[in-house]
């Protein structure tokens, strides 16, 4: 079965934090007509206990300097995050951005970079998450970690 089909399901003896259950292709979906989409965000891995995702450095992405530009990994670092956040928590809450930081280390001018999201901290009202974005020579081009509220979703109507 292709990796994008398969379902993340884990167990409790397993120790993932993930407790929905997701695809690539469902997590891909929900950024369509958004700035994901828009910078050709892409999310790539659902692992044990990590969202993997890439994003192109071209001319979407670059400053006008011809460098990667920081906001985009930025956001790069946030979908990951926020997106994996989602994935530890009940039905009814959600997760949302309160505080992001990042450091930018090395200049990329072309190619790809991927992102990866780990967990620091899972708890009933906040989580922080670790993002790594490295270039295609697996240099690391930027350290960001992200604060996140679980809140109860809206109630739609």
């Amino acid at each position: 079965m292709p990796y994008s089909e398969r379902m993340l399901t884990p167990t409790s003896h397993d120790r993932s934090p993930f407790r929905q259950k997701t695809t690539l292709d469902a997590l891909n979906r929900l950024s369509g007509e958004t700035a994901i989409s828009a910078l050709g965000i892409e999310i790539t891995e659902l692992g044990h206990d990590c969202l993997r995702g890439r994003m192109p450095v071209d001319r979407r992405t670059l400053q006008p300097y011809g460098l990667l530009h920081g906001g985009a990994s930025v956001l790069l670092a946030e979908t990951l995050g926020s997106s994996a956040a989602n994935l530890c928590v009940a039905p009814e809450e959600m997760c949302v951005g309160v505080e992001i930081n990042a450091n930018h280390l090395v200049a990329v001018r072309e190619g790809w970079v991927v992102g990866t999201a780990r967990p620091l901290h899972i708890g009933r009202r906040t989580q922080v998450w670790e993002i790594r974005i490295e270039d295609d020579a697996a240099r690391l081009v930027c350290i960001s970690r992200l604060t996140l509220a679980v809140v109860a979703k809206p109630i739609s109507g």
